[in-house]
């Protein structure tokens, strides 16, 4: 994050946000209303991780998807067309590329929307 920007920056804003909701707010909460409170807390929670992907990972993954989909224009949209034309499947000379591509991608999608799914939680 940018030094110019002024402290608490936005993911110490969603964490604190975060504990506010879990330690102050849901505690206080009539039973009715707590599962709403958790949903809120996580939302907070899952922002607060995506804030926290460093750039240079999710352009590693752009970079890896227009190789393979021979596409810079949407290389995801390609890596799907790709995979749709069966040119991925097992055997071909790309599966591995594209299955290694798919599970770096689910690898970062869980440590941002579910971590305790990667600790076995």
């Amino acid at each position: 994050m940018s030094g110019v920007l002024e402290r608490p920056d936005a993911a110490d804003l969603l964490a604190i946000a975060r504990t506010t909701v879990l330690e102050e707010i849901l505690p206080v909460l009539p039973e009715t209303h707590r599962l709403a409170a958790r949903m809120v807390a996580n939302a907070l929670g899952i922002a607060q991780r995506m804030i926290a992907v460093d750039p240079s990972r999710l352009a590693v993954l752009d970079a890896r998807a227009a190789a393979l989909a021979q596409s810079a224009q949407d290389p995801w949209a390609g890596l799907c067309a790709l995979i749709r034309s069966g040119r991925a499947d097992p055997g071909t000379e790309c599966h591995a590329a594209v299955a290694g591509l798919l599970a770096d991608l689910a690898q970062l999608r869980c440590e941002t929307s579910a971590p305790k799914t990667l600790a076995g939680g």
